[in-house]
């Protein structure tokens, strides 16, 4: 007979809807701080990051306890993870631990500001547990929609493709945490966009593309998280808002939206040609991970090299692109055209090996450890049925 309630798939597919929600509210939260300034806590951005959560809480709990008490779920059982007595999924587990991390941050949040006023840095002690929380959601929702993949088997076609898109909202996740050190093409040139790019984009699409069950698994990836990230580019900058708190140092009319996203596509294609399952035989991986990662670091350091020149060229000064916009907070200055974190200050189109090669080097041997963590963990999701 078949159970009633809530199914793995389709707590799957709730999870990842969430994550996207989770996701996108994150990042029109921080247009709405660059925007408007710190609002209520319980402003439009936060009250969609905490549905979104709740819903992705709520199912995954409602699943657990299913599966735990629901004498007709033995095959479910048998596949569970067993925590406290309570047995469900691995990712739904993982999602839990993340709903609790987001809602318990939320009143912290507040009364650190009502104690200390705004934030110094983005990483404050309530933002690293609201962080944390996010991305524990966003791994649940990976590590769920994987698990229904491999159960499907020969049938998972269309489930590959929630796969890709948990791991395009993984993508965007890590590129918002990063957004200080990656977002601006101001920073393509300097040493810290090398090293957190090594550390936090190549061990996704590295193990995207080993573990999926598609053709260009990291590439599809890479594109869905280029299209998310344009929508909300556009779609933000159309709605009208004014800063509300002191200082001001610009007029804004308009939700600044972000920088235009990261041309990760690039790397994802490198890396799905060495990378893909039809490939795997005959090359250890240790071998495959000493090649794909510093090419995939050439080709996206390579390509950014070029792109940032124009990205900081009055061509790029449109709603398309949505570049030279900035937080209302900020003093307007030449600092906005130059490159950032070099040995010298650097106008677009110039040169600087001081900046470059040692960091570059290092930021190497940061890929080929990514590249090679990323085909173990690949290997490993591509066996998670639970």
């Amino acid at each position: 007979m078949a159970h009633t309630g809530i199914t793995v798939t389709a707590a799957a597919r709730a999870v990842v809807l969430s994550a996207a929600g989770i996701v996108v509210g994150l990042i029109w939260d921080i247009s709405w701080h660059r925007t408007i300034g710190r609002d209520t806590l319980f402003s439009p951005p936060h009250v969609l990051e905490y549905i979104a959560a709740s819903v992705a809480g709520v199912s995954c709990g409602w699943l657990i306890l299913q599966t735990t008490f629901d004498g007709r779920r033995s095959a479910d059982r048998a596949s569970a993870v067993a925590f406290w007595g309570f047995q469900g999924p691995l990712g739904a587990w993982m999602t839990v631990w993340g709903t609790f991390a987001m809602l318990a941050s939320a009143p912290f949040d507040d009364w650190w500001h009502n104690a200390y006023g705004l934030d110094v840095e983005i990483l404050s002690p309530p933002h690293v547990i609201l962080l944390f929380g996010m991305l524990a959601v966003v791994l649940g929702a990976v590590l769920m929609a994987v698990a229904v993949q491999n159960r499907e088997g020969e049938s998972s076609r269309r489930f590959t493709l929630l796969y890709a898109f948990a791991s395009a909202m993984l993508l965007l996740i890590l590129t918002t945490a990063a957004f200080a050190y990656t977002a601006f093409p101001n920073t393509f040139r300097g040493p810290s966009f090398y090293l957190v790019s090594a550390m936090a984009y190549v061990l996704p699409l590295v193990v995207v593309a080993r573990s999926a069950r598609r053709r260009w698994p990291a590439t599809t990836a890479a594109l869905l998280y280029l299209g998310v990230s344009l929508g909300l580019s556009w779609i933000l900058q159309a709605f009208p808002a004014v800063p509300k708190l002191a200082p001001i140092y610009r007029e804004i009319t308009h939700m600044v939206p972000p920088p235009f996203p990261l041309l990760l596509v690039v790397p994802a294609l490198v890396i799905d040609l060495l990378v893909r399952r039809d490939q795997r035989r005959g090359w250890p991986d240790w071998g495959r991970a000493l090649v794909t990662g510093p090419l995939a670091l050439v080709a996206f350091f390579g390509v950014n090299w070029f792109w940032g020149d124009f990205l900081l060229s009055e061509s790029a000064r449109n709603a398309l692109f949505a570049m030279d916009q900035w937080e209302y907070f900020s003093r307007p200055g030449s600092w906005q055209y130059e490159y950032w974190g070099l040995s010298r200050r650097a106008p677009p189109g110039s040169f600087d090996w001081a900046s470059f090669a040692g960091p570059f080097g290092i930021a190497g041997l940061l890929g080929i450890a990514s590249g090679r963590i990323g085909l173990w963990l690949g290997n490993w999701l591509g066996r998670v049925t639970r």
